[in-house]
């Protein structure tokens, strides 16, 4: 870890025991001079952290942050894990490196300065607000054999959060995660390979922990995160879940396919069984959601009877 990261972990930390402290009182505690103090607090909301700075009382955070702990992250995984304070993408860093991964092998980031979502969205990766995670994985028979696994990964991330009791959690098909119906969770897959050789795939995955007011304004979508539940899951422990219940997935994904994840998804999903509208540009189709098929198309059925879709954003239907 580079020295002006140990730093600012440590006024973070300093930070996070509750209430206003001094900038006097955190260059006595940390050994740096007022200046320095006031130095790496601004670096620190460049990066995203909202820090309240009051004349006579000094600095405060403004929502809590929680970093991940290297060492028990490492330990506790069988896979190799790169983990950074500051990265533009887990995804790219993966992608760029794929001829020295084996299947399992995760990077982990507090920051990321070009995190990105589905559709070319702008996924917003304040520093130490979020969990910032992406998987490697190949597959040997090609893409064709990773077809629906953001489907997959989806029910591991529910399975994980509904494990370390999370309620109100739930899938929007196809890989969108929601708490109490606000998005909280999002999943990017990218590949490279050939469509009928070998195939490197990386998960990215954005899950997020504690929003504050200033960030949340650069989201265009309701969300939500888990600082808002009575006892926040630990971060460090949250990825150490997910990436052991994702190989465990994957592994049963790619011998069984997605066939054996089609009654765990309608467990998750949080439309099955209601009318729904699909939005597929300008044409909407409406039905009763009545779950995925084997290629993870979404299920609709309604006068023509029940078809299959592979594209659309899903809306609740108007009663």
């Amino acid at each position: 870890m580079h020295d002006q990261w140990q730093r600012k972990r440590a006024i973070i930390a300093e930070l996070s025991r509750g209430g206003f402290i001094s900038g006097e009182v955190l260059a006595t505690n940390l050994g740096i001079s007022r200046a320095a103090v006031s130095k790496h607090i601004a670096s620190l909301e460049e990066f995203g952290v909202d820090v309240f700075s009051v004349k006579g009382k000094g600095y405060k955070l403004a929502t809590p942050l929680s970093l991940i702990d290297e060492k028990v992250l490492k330990s506790a995984l069988s896979s190799r894990c790169f983990y950074f304070d500051d990265i533009p993408s887990t995804n790219a860093f993966l992608l760029g490196h794929v001829n020295e991964l084996t299947s399992g092998d995760l990077c982990v980031a507090e920051h990321q300065s070009a995190g990105r979502g589905r559709r070319g969205r702008t996924w917003v990766s304040p520093y130490g607000g979020h969990l910032y995670a992406s998987l490697y994985w190949q597959f040997s028979q090609g893409m064709a054999q990773a077809m629906g696994l953001s489907l997959v990964v989806a029910c591991s991330l529910v399975t994980v959060l509904r494990n370390m009791g999370v309620a109100g959690v739930g899938v929007k098909w196809p890989n969108d995660i929601y708490l109490n119906h606000k998005k909280l969770a999002g999943v990017l897959i990218e590949m490279s390979g050939q469509a009928d050789s070998v195939c490197d795939v990386v998960i990215g995955i954005g899950v997020n922990m504690s929003m504050s007011e200033q960030q949340s304004q650069k989201i265009d979508q309701p969300w939500s995160d888990l600082s808002e539940l009575a006892q926040m899951p630990d971060k460090t422990m949250l990825m150490i879940k997910l990436q052991q219940q994702l190989v465990k997935d994957l592994e049963q994904f790619e011998v069984d396919g997605l066939k054996a994840f089609k009654q765990r998804w309608r467990n998750v999903d949080l439309f099955d069984g209601q009318p729904i509208k699909l939005l597929m540009g300008d044409n909407i189709v409406e039905g009763t959601c009545c779950g995925i098929d084997d290629q993870g198309a979404v299920l609709l059925q309604n006068e023509q009877g029940i078809q299959a879709y592979v594209g659309g954003e899903i809306s609740l239907r108007a009663q």
